[in-house]
């Protein structure tokens, strides 16, 4: 049996909506950076996502839902990689920022602190906190 059978048709919907976030998110200021390519392709791998896949999410993301996870962990790793995938290029433009934001409160964060969850999450990340300190440390 191939490793990928273990997991559930939810379990890699799930994978499928968190990689069409990252898309949108880098494609928030017009445009695909090659760093941001590079951290998309790696994402891809992680999560599992096959290369067709991944040609279809980027031509058209928003034939794909987004699927908010219901665990707090689990919440705090996608904002973890949305937050990389913003200084991914180095740039953290307020294109960026202002979607970051709409996804935290579609990740299930409350609305009236999503711009301080943005900024929290975007500041430890430019610091180098790898993703175990991030969901540690983070308090919201």
């Amino acid at each position: 049996m191939d490793f990928s059978q273990h997991f559930t048709k939810g379990f890699k919907n799930r994978n499928k909506a968190h990689f069409t976030a990252i898309v949108h998110l880098a494609m928030a200021d017009g445009h695909i950076s090659k760093e941001e390519k590079a951290f998309i392709d790696r994402l891809a791998i992680y999560l599992e996502i096959d290369p067709e896949m991944v040609n279809q999410v980027m031509e058209s993301p928003d034939q794909y839902k987004t699927d908010p996870p219901a665990d707090r962990n689990t919440r705090l790793e996608r904002l973890y990689d949305l937050s990389k995938m913003i200084y991914a290029d180095n740039i953290a433009d307020e294109n960026e920022k202002q979607l970051l934001e709409k996804m935290v409160i579609g990740l299930g964060f409350e609305a009236e602190t999503a711009n301080r969850v943005v900024n929290t999450s975007l500041e430890m990340v430019s610091k180098g906190i790898d993703q175990d300190d991030f969901i540690e440390t983070f308090k919201i």
